[in-house]
């Protein structure tokens, strides 16, 4: 039995797979746009790093302690695809994925440290021991994954201000747009409203255009990207 995260990377990766899905505007006039394709390549490493390297299995519990960013929704789409549950209302799991490795305390399996800046090859600096660096890591991951435990849709997958089984992820947590929805996502409004919306944007064919707290969202970025909603 599949999961709706299951199903939406196989839509995401052949429907329209060339075509932008997730479009970054970030500090320094970074861009970074994602067609269904990259995305699904991202998102199928950061499992394969989940199950292959982490040791994660369905039913697991990761805390996503990073801001709304392209990479944060990669490590959430990855998750749910393993089957885990996404906290992030700060409580306790069994995988802590954090900007901020030096701050990250004890109780966790393993830790694992994302530098935020597109083109970053490995983290900047020091790591504490034993913690995973992913910029240098999940490259060396497979483009395709394949689950060694299938996971059920009577798991928890997000524990927030919210809280949703895989079951609901696309009909309870994400939030209802129109089809084919170009859709601005602002990144100060945080992480789960973020990832709600862009749920729901790509369960109707959509895309989203997410934007960084510091990014000016001017009359010629919507046209440019030619958003339909904000």
């Amino acid at each position: 039995m599949s999961i709706p995260a299951v199903d939406l990377m196989t839509t995401l990766r052949s429907g329209q797979s060339t075509s932008p899905r997730l479009t970054w505007y970030g500090p320094d006039s970074e861009r970074v746009e994602l067609s269904g394709r990259v995305l699904d390549n991202w998102v199928a490493k950061t499992s394969n790093l989940l199950q292959d390297e982490l040791d994660a299995e369905p039913g697991m519990a990761l805390r996503l302690d990073v801001p709304a960013h392209w990479k944060s929704f990669v490590w959430a789409l990855a998750a749910w695809q393993v089957g885990m549950e996404v906290v992030m209302d700060g409580t306790s799991a069994d995988i802590l994925v954090t900007d901020t490795p030096d701050d990250a305390g004890a109780g966790f399996d393993a830790v694992v440290a994302v530098p935020l800046a597109a083109l970053a090859m490995r983290w900047p600096g020091n790591l504490p021991t034993g913690v995973v660096d992913y910029a240098a890591e999940v490259r060396s991951h497979g483009d395709v994954f394949m689950a060694h435990n299938e996971p059920t849709p009577d798991l928890p997958a997000v524990r927030g201000t919210v809280s949703h089984l895989h079951n609901g992820l696309l009909t309870d947590f994400a939030t209802v747009d129109e089809p084919g929805v170009r859709l601005l996502v602002r990144a100060s409004e945080g992480l789960e409203s973020g990832l709600a919306a862009s749920l729901g944007a790509w369960t109707v064919n959509g895309s989203v255009v997410l934007v960084h707290p510091g990014t000016d969202v001017t009359d010629h970025l919507i046209a440019n990207e030619r958003v339909s909603r904000s």
